[in-house]
């Protein structure tokens, strides 16, 4: 994982040496995702820039990565988990200069079409190429969005790329999200505008309930796919862990692991890993949910634990920095990015520079507790889809910059894309919730508890969803509010829609953080880059007429949806 920046669209008149020194300051902006190393490119028609974190060839690798005529040139952020085998499918040959898993890329483009070869790539990717020799360029990002990357127009016309917004928001009036799964081609242009080159690359039978209705997957076919996620994703030549809060979710990744830490990924499991011993790493308030179960299952998987305890104060204090460095103002993502983001410190303070994380899960499952509510299967499904859609500007987000922050790598195996296309296909009728029931739909995600029964104690196993911004301490939540309360006024959040047009904050703790994150990106853009609507316990906004009591809530804590967590107030 690393940083990319580039300018596309040069001009014979551009000062070449000026542009190069503004995307060098630029770019130093988000270099705390990438502190190994910094690479720059500078052709006729491009710049690039890359801050490199090396976690995979970590001696050379560096990009940008140049082909051997020097006629490409490619800025990666991300992973490529099945780059050997691709290798071996190249119908001619090219001479990789590096071992980096990203080259590949390059032998792809030359061989095929950017809609064709990205459609073969499994992993976590945003990447700029420029082909020198016919004046192109390709930007692409991964399916589900797990890496981010925005883009926009500086004054001159010239199209910029970059990892995150604040590298663009201040030459960018147009700043936006690139969107997952999609590519741009600068050879499709028609003269229109960037928008009539980007293509959709990415697209599923099992988004539509149709294709999947009454389709089963067996508890072991389910099983050996996320096995298999897990195996790939362990691709590293650097320490690494993983994020254990003791739920569902991330105990499953860190069983999992623990089967395969014990041997080298990358030399087919033949030899023994340099670091065989797995460490886990949780974080909470003093007293927390997660850190007592983060603590049994870790005991249970024999993992090298470290449970960490931060203070409301620490949380607080770190909101700001929080809120520049993730780019949003969501309310559920804020919550959930500060713990994070000081695990993530700890964490880079041990040495280790990639963690696997249990993301992914709920969008995949229905494990958020409002989906007890879902009308049938095909609602369930639809909000699933949903889910995975808007993962990018949430969770994905969360996890990936909060992590980066500190240049740990965050990766995330439930939403490998070979996974997803085994757990997706399955009707929702056997994710959803059948209360009264004593098999395994009795909770939430039971399915995967099912396929998984005898890899965890079975308190790790059936323990209920609790968001990560709940399950670090019920008091994390509490106190933010009663401070945005004590900061913020009746007559302030009366006036939010004249201060704040693009979605006004509905409460007094959205007020707050929207005023912190006004203060770094303050353009009308920026605050576009963040989706509105109402939510609630994470749901989408079409989910809130699940329930008639939904509509008169605005908290998206998971302890909101009374009658079905186990330790929500009444009423």
């Amino acid at each position: 994982m690393c940083s990319i920046f580039g300018i596309f669209g040069l001009q014979p008149g551009d000062d070449l040496q000026d542009l190069r020194r503004q995307s060098l300051d630029l770019s130093q902006r988000q270099r705390h995702r990438g502190p190994d190393w910094s690479g720059v490119y500078v052709g006729d028609g491009a710049i690039l820039v890359h801050e490199r974190l090396a976690i995979v060839d970590p001696a050379g690798g560096s990009q940008p990565l140049l082909s051997e005529d020097g006629r490409l040139a490619l800025a990666v952020n991300g992973e490529i988990y099945n780059h050997k085998p691709l290798k071996g499918e190249l119908t001619g040959a090219y001479a990789f200069q590096t071992e980096s898993d990203c080259e590949v890329i390059n032998a792809l483009y030359l061989e095929d079409e950017p809609a064709s070869f990205l459609e073969r790539l499994n992993g976590i990717f945003a990447f700029a190429l420029w082909d020198q020799a016919r004046g192109r360029t390709i930007i692409a990002r991964d399916p589900i969005g797990v890496v981010p990357l925005y883009w926009g127009h500086d004054r001159e016309g010239r199209l910029r790329v970059a990892s995150e917004m604040k590298s663009l928001v201040d030459e960018c009036a147009d700043v936006a999200q690139f969107p997952p799964g999609h590519y741009y081609d600068s050879g499709l242009d028609d003269g229109s505008g960037a928008g009539s080159a980007l293509r959709q690359y990415y697209r599923r039978p099992w988004r539509d309930y149709a294709a999947v209705e009454g389709v089963e997957v067996t508890p072991t076919e389910l099983r050996e796919a996320f096995e298999a996620a897990v195996h790939r994703q362990l691709m590293t030549d650097v320490p690494y862990g993983v994020l254990l809060s003791g739920g569902l979710d991330s105990s499953l990744v860190a069983a999992v692991a623990a089967r395969y830490a014990r041997h080298r990924i990358e030399d087919g499991d033949r030899t023994e890993a340099w670091w065989p011993r797995l460490h886990s790493f949780a974080i909470g308030l003093q007293g927390s949910p997660d850190l007592a179960a983060a603590k049994i299952a870790a005991e249970a998987l024999g993992t090298v634990h470290h449970g960490f305890e931060y203070t409301f104060e620490e949380g607080l204090d770190a909101l700001p920095e929080v809120i520049r460095h993730i780019e949003t103002y969501d309310v559920t993502t804020i919550r959930a990015s500060t713990p994070m983001f000081l695990l993530a410190r700890r964490i880079k303070a041990m040495g280790v520079k990639m963690v696997l994380s249990g993301e992914g899960s709920d969008e995949v499952f229905g494990g958020y507790l409002y989906f007890h509510k879902a009308p049938d299967a095909r609602e369930f499904h639809e909000e699933l889809v949903r889910k995975l859609d808007a993962l990018s500007n949430y969770d994905c987000l969360r996890a990936n910059k909060s992590m980066m922050a500190w240049g740990v790598e965050p990766r995330v195996p439930f939403l490998d894309r070979e996974f997803l296309d085994v757990a997706m296909r399955m009707d929702a009728k056997y994710k959803m919730v059948h209360k009264g029931s004593d098999g395994p739909q009795r909770m939430e995600k039971g399915v995967l508890r099912q396929a998984f029964d005898g890899y965890l104690p079975q308190e790790i196993l059936w323990r209920q969803k609790e968001q990560f911004s709940d399950g670090v301490g019920y008091g994390w939540i509490d106190g933010l509010k009663a401070h945005a309360e004590a900061q913020v006024s009746d007559r302030e959040l009366a006036a939010a829609d004249r201060r704040f047009p693009v979605n006004p904050p509905q409460t007094k703790e959205a007020y707050f953080y929207r005023s912190l994150f006004e203060r770094f990106y303050p353009t009308p853009a920026a605050a576009e880059t963040v989706p509105g609507g109402k939510s609630i316990a994470c749901s989408s906004p079409a989910a809130i007429a699940w329930d008639a009591s939904f509509a008169k809530m605005a908290d998206p804590s998971g302890r909101a949806v009374a009658g079905v967590h186990e330790q929500a107030l009444a009423g």
